[in-house]
């Protein structure tokens, strides 16, 4: 085998698009792809680097600590998955000045992540955020 010493097989799995996770106020929501690249983890584990900026998800067990629910299996994942659990978002919130520009507007943070297939994770770099702002959703407030 020293004639092929050096070289790795051609990956098959065809990649499914850029992670990505955004940040508002009130959640933090990851795109189909990030759920795709985990393998559709039913649990996640939100960890973050204050010295290097940075936030993480990593698939886990519902018996591990830490644990929030995640995705649906393939082929039930139709859209994003937002998380809205307190503990997470002002763990997260931490690393982003947000406000709301006006009543109908939204501050939001998207973040490309970078996967890390062995550790079963995906790493967001908070310096890689670019903010923008998204229309509010939702009933509309009544005018008097």
């Amino acid at each position: 085998m020293k004639a092929l010493q050096g070289f790795k097989a051609v990956e098959l799995v065809v990649p499914t698009g850029k992670s990505t996770m955004t940040i508002t106020d009130s959640v933090i929501r990851f795109n189909k792809a990030t759920a795709v690249e985990l393998g559709y983890p039913a649990y996640v584990r939100v960890l973050v680097n204050e010295k290097d900026q940075q936030i993480a998800i990593q698939a886990c067990t519902a018996k591990d600590a830490n644990a929030i629910k995640f995705s649906k299996s393939d082929g039930k994942q139709t859209g994003s998955v937002s998380i809205k659990t307190p503990a997470v978002l002002e763990a997260v919130a931490k690393f982003f000045t947000l406000s709301n520009p006006s009543e109908n507007e939204i501050d939001q943070r998207v973040i490309n992540g970078v996967n890390m297939p062995d550790s079963k994770a995906i790493v967001f770099n908070v310096a890689d955020a670019e903010a923008s702002v998204t229309k509010r959703r939702g009933r509309r407030k009544v005018s008097e």
